[in-house]
């Protein structure tokens, strides 16, 4: 393998390796605070992508400046993350959560199922994308290889920016810090006077509009199909699945793993490139069975 194509290789991984940490980490914060394992984050990530591609479509009808296009983005996740986080939440999380996991796993893939239908009454079945903010942002040349500066530089840099916005909420803030008395020990913090009813629905809500952002920060570089959804949400089970249960942290490292493997097997071994994540998966699950970053005793973010 030359020099120029393992560049390729690792810049292509580290950019997918954003995109899918902005995924898993809201389906982290979702299943470390709320211990539900939802299915439908999928489909948050698919709305994303298709209202943000339907927000800029509308745009450059108007000649928009690449900030206004990027705006765009942000405000379809954000739309998607409040309005669609706020009716999965009160219509359907907040009357399985505590009931048995198998019955919230079954809840959840059912709304899934729905919201995939509900995609396709709305955009229909034709691809969807918002690929002009690419072409405004122009390329980077190193070495011999030219990348996009939207996938080398600005999905990374969101990616970092949610990372770090989400550790400062939960360690810095009011709100957040009630969060994370929620997580470890939902009763006492009950007692102590929190809304755990409101913090459910703020986690979600939060959760929810980084699945979105993460499907909004990928239309312009892939288009969005049915299914879209189904394939990030299995891969975003196995960032969550390998670094452990509502680890923030261990999120971010294992979308790295996961990424970057994962890209260069699509150069070295095309033919293992969807088997790669499950296998490292595997392998971890094997010699941790808790997650490379997690501890048996308690749930943490």
């Amino acid at each position: 393998m030359s020099t120029d194509l393992m560049l390729l290789a690792l810049a292509d991984g580290v950019s997918y390796a954003a995109l899918l940490f902005m995924v898993s980490l809201g389906l982290t914060l979702i299943c470390g605070v709320m211990g539900i394992v939802n299915v439908a984050h999928g489909a948050l990530y698919a709305f994303g992508g298709y209202t943000a591609s339907y927000f800029t479509l509308l745009a450059m009808g108007h000649e928009p400046s690449t900030m206004m296009l990027f705006a765009c983005l942000l405000a379809a996740a954000l739309l998607v993350g409040v309005v669609l986080g706020t009716v999965l939440e009160v219509g359907l999380l907040r009357r399985v959560q505590m009931r048995d996991p198998v019955q919230q796993l079954l809840m959840t893939f059912a709304a899934f199922m729905v919201l995939e239908d509900v995609q396709r009454l709305i955009w229909g079945t034709q691809p969807y994308s918002a690929p002009d903010i690419i072409g405004r942002l122009g390329t980077v040349h190193f070495f011999n290889v030219t990348y996009t500066s939207y996938q080398l530089i600005i999905i990374p840099i969101m990616a970092l920016i949610a990372y770090a916005g989400l550790l400062f909420f939960l360690h810095f803030t009011s709100l957040g810090k009630q969060v994370v008395a929620v997580t470890h020990h939902r009763e006492m913090a009950t007692a102590l006077g929190i809304h755990a009813k409101r913090i459910g629905w703020l986690t979600f809500v939060l959760g929810a509009t980084l699945g979105a952002l993460g499907g909004a920060m990928a239309a312009p570089t892939t288009s969005m199909v049915p299914g879209a959804g189904a394939d990030m949400i299995v891969l975003s089970f196995a960032v969550v699945a390998t670094a452990g249960m509502g680890q923030i942290s261990g999120a971010l490292l294992a979308s790295l793993m996961i990424g970057l493997t994962r890209s260069l097997a699509v150069y070295l071994a095309p033919e293992w490139e969807v088997a790669v994540p499950y296998l490292i998966m595997v392998l971890v699950l094997l010699v941790r069975p808790n997650g490379l970053f997690s501890v048996a005793q308690a749930r943490r973010i």
